[in-house]
């Protein structure tokens, strides 16, 4: 009985310990997705606004932009994946490589050959393990993204497209990533950043009328300089969006796993108190027939 009430206070000690680790990582989480959901609601807008703009002069002017023209054929698909570099957050990272990999099964049925761009340590890991081929990798700027990331990455992409299939480039790029829905939902997204593609819908009662436009300097030139603002600030808000979201699914990992600890506690506690009163018993049965033998023995 001893022994095994020292097994008992053990486990007790153990998911104390586990209680207090799990609560504090819940607490910085909670602290850290504020910030990243206000970097969101202040990137969101100008990404959206930004490709009102583009679509605008792409659907009001005739110029052939490469990277707003539709191939003959696509051959080859970017795929760019937004992972995290640190677990701990549920399925947000298992969710994100699913989707990724039903996307390139899609891509495949449709004779295209799909090319993988990874972000976050947890999708190197997962191509280093099962060996599969990737591009391009970038690491350490999850947790709170930085735009000249998104800058590095974006010209990564943009030169490959330019460069097309036939040089070894590709014809085509997508954005998986989740997206911050709210503290308990990330949805997992794809979005086919280039070619480009028409604006978002919108509600027909707040749908933006475009007026026709005249163009100073030419069309070519405006498109020149706002695609690559176009395609940066969309990878960014896909990385602040990811980053949102993987602190609220570690926020919400971290409180099931405290509320787990809890119940493990209260079932070892209880476990304990009637190991305790079992050894109690056996104690006062061998006082009581002890006492009997010698009362017996006289």
């Amino acid at each position: 009985m001893g022994a095994q009430l020292r097994v008992y206070k053990q486990k007790i000690a153990s998911a104390q310990t586990t209680k207090k680790i799990t609560k504090a990582m819940e607490l910085i989480a909670a602290s850290r997705i504020q910030k990243a959901m206000a970097r969101v609601r202040a990137s969101s807008p100008y990404a959206q606004a930004v490709t009102r703009a583009v679509s605008a002069v792409a659907t009001h002017s005739n110029v052939d932009h490469p990277l707003t023209s539709e191939r003959a054929h696509i051959a080859r698909s970017a795929v760019v994946i937004f992972t995290s570099d640190r677990g701990l957050a549920g399925a947000f990272n298992s969710q994100i490589l699913r989707e990724a990999l039903e996307l390139a099964e899609l891509l495949r049925s449709e004779g295209k050959e799909p090319v993988f761009y990874l972000i976050g340590r947890k999708a190197v890991g997962y191509f280093q393990f099962r060996r599969l081929a990737r591009v391009a990798e970038w690491v350490g700027d999850t947790d709170t993204p930085h735009f000249r990331t998104a800058q590095e990455i974006g010209e990564t992409l943009v030169e490959a497209f330019i460069r097309g299939s036939a040089e070894g480039g590709v014809d085509e790029i997508h954005l998986v990533y989740n997206r911050f829905v709210s503290m308990m939902t990330q949805s997992p997204e794809s979005v086919r950043l280039l070619p480009l593609e028409i604006v978002e819908s919108e509600d027909a009662a707040t749908a933006t009328v475009f007026p026709l436009y005249e163009f100073e300097p030419e069309a070519q030139d405006v498109l020149d300089v706002l695609l690559p603002i176009y395609i940066h600030s969309r990878i960014f808000n896909a990385m602040l969006q990811s980053s949102a979201a993987k602190h609220a699914a570690t926020q919400k990992a971290m409180k099931s796993a405290s509320d787990n600890a809890d119940k493990l506690i209260t079932d070892y506690t209880r476990l304990r108190n009637n190991a305790r009163q079992a050894e109690i018993t056996q104690q006062i049965a061998e006082i009581v027939g002890g006492a009997d033998a010698l009362s017996s023995g006289k």
